[in-house]
């Protein structure tokens, strides 16, 4: 099934709004991050499949409360991928692009993490990333921020941004890094 995201991005992102710019603009980046890891590590992924997970991963972010990139929404940002995955299931999008949206953030969260951080996320489930493609974005995503997505974040301030998450989430991005990195 192909999802076309610019279908999904229009209906939920008014074509005049501060937060579709964000949004696009971060998600561009995304994509091209994660295309030129594909290219240079030669993975086994399509390049479409690559594109459409990088613009919708973030699709949750219109629902949060973040007015630093035009988001007036109710919820607090750390449920943006929860939020996204349930937009893209209700929209019939194949699941692993929900997924993608689900577990993308930071090195992933474990379901202890939930729990232990106190965070307002369902506290039943993982947020880690498994799959190659949700590993990409996850990755990927690390080194783009809003609302200057044009600002690729070096390795060092991702690392330190990591660091003060804890150990095991830092120790989780030197994984994917591992795997992905230069």
């Amino acid at each position: 099934m192909m999802t076309d995201f610019r279908t999904i991005i229009d209906k939920y992102y008014p074509a005049d709004s501060e937060v579709r710019g964000i949004l696009i603009a971060h998600s561009r980046m995304v994509a091209a991050e994660a295309l030129a890891i594909a290219a240079r590590r030669k993975l086994d992924l399509d390049e479409n499949e690559i594109v459409t997970a990088a613009m919708l991963h973030d699709i949750g972010i219109v629902f949060t409360d973040a007015e630093g990139i035009g988001c007036f929404g109710s919820e607090p940002y750390i449920r943006h991928g929860i939020l996204g995955a349930d937009l893209l299931r209700r929209e019939g999008v194949d699941e692993k692009y929900a997924r993608v949206a689900e577990r993308h953030t930071g090195a992933g969260l474990t379901a202890d993490e939930v729990g232990h951080l106190s965070l307002p996320l369902p506290p039943d489930r993982s947020y880690m990333p498994e799959t190659l493609l949700e590993r990409l974005i996850c990755y990927a995503d690390c080194f783009w921020s809003k609302p200057r997505p044009c600002e690729r974040k070096t390795l060092e301030r991702v690392r330190q941004g990591m660091a003060r998450h804890g150990e095991a989430i830092a120790a989780r991005f030197e994984a994917l890094h591992g795997e992905f990195g230069a």
